[in-house]
């Protein structure tokens, strides 16, 4: 396959690991910030999260998992006037965080799996593009439903194993290969071409759907799964502005075959998991 063999300047006995070098070493387009397959607008995610458990008051805690360096969503939670904290894994990344929120906001330096949180102070989380490139799905669900108060609500948007779009590989229909093709791509992405994954150095290892995110939720904890569709309403400007969008939105909501099938695409990869109140 044409796609795992890099392009070499020097000689074709060059080690591995010295082209691998090489290639870090060049300047290469790398997107700092999260890559979103289906965007939502921070305060759209808030109006969403009311839906499920009533307004939230203006002193809420949000914390946004994996803000990278030029965090908007939590600019946007600030600027809403809302209590918000960032956390980024990443030492550099979290400072130049801090200095684009020019102190508006706490960044502070800690991994999905061990988040710098007390337990029970957030009402929300949001994980935006993260959980799948995490190293532990598993822990990183249980510290996000440790550091949520009872009632809380957990915002994943992440890849879709069923999806025909694919953001995260160059390579076509990637989400629908068997685990052992994806593994090959991943090593062929970290050891010769980092094209194949857009330049990241940490490419989406994991790919859900949105039962399989459900059934890790619930061994989380968690006890409710609410997805996009469910959260919808006709009067929502991005499907008023449809009538096809209108239509097809109320068939997904009366009909079990039809959310279903909104749930193979971009919809079912995000999930609002709730803890449940004591």
């Amino acid at each position: 396959m044409r796609a795992f063999v890099p392009r070499r300047n020097g000689s074709a006995k060059e080690p591995m690991l010295k082209r691998c070098a090489d290639l870090d070493a060049l300047e290469l387009p790398v997107k700092l910030d999260n890559t979103r397959d289906d965007p939502d607008e921070p305060m759209q995610i808030l109006c969403y999260v009311e839906r499920i458990r009533g307004v939230l008051s203006r002193t809420a805690a949000v914390a946004v998992v994996g803000c990278g360096p030029s965090p908007a969503t939590v600019r946007a939670f600030v600027d809403d006037g809302r209590v918000v904290v960032g956390v980024e894994p990443v030492v550099d990344l979290a400072q130049n965080a801090r200095g684009w929120l020019e102190g508006r906001a706490a960044i502070l330096e800690g991994s999905a799996e061990q988040l710098p949180l007390g337990n029970e102070t957030q009402d929300l989380v949001i994980l935006e593009s993260v959980l799948e490139h995490v190293e532990s799905v598993s822990a990183a669900l249980a510290e996000c439903f440790r550091v949520l108060r009872p009632g809380g609500v957990l915002y994943v948007l992440t890849t879709n194993k069923l999806c025909v779009r694919n953001s995260e590989f160059v390579v076509p229909l990637y989400q629908w290969m068997p685990s052992v093709m994806k593994e090959s791509f991943v090593f062929a992405h970290l050891h010769h071409d980092r094209r194949l994954a857009r330049y990241t150095t940490r490419p989406a290892v994991h790919w859900f759907t949105f039962g399989e995110l459900c059934a890790l939720g619930r061994e989380a904890g968690f006890y409710r799964f609410y997805s996009k569709v469910d959260l919808m309403r006709p009067t929502d400007p991005s499907i008023a502005k449809s009538r096809i969008r209108t239509v097809a939105l109320s068939l997904a909501q009366r009909s079990i075959p039809a959310r279903t099938l909104a749930l193979t695409q971009r919809a079912g990869g995000t999930c609002f998991m709730v803890k449940r109140h004591e």
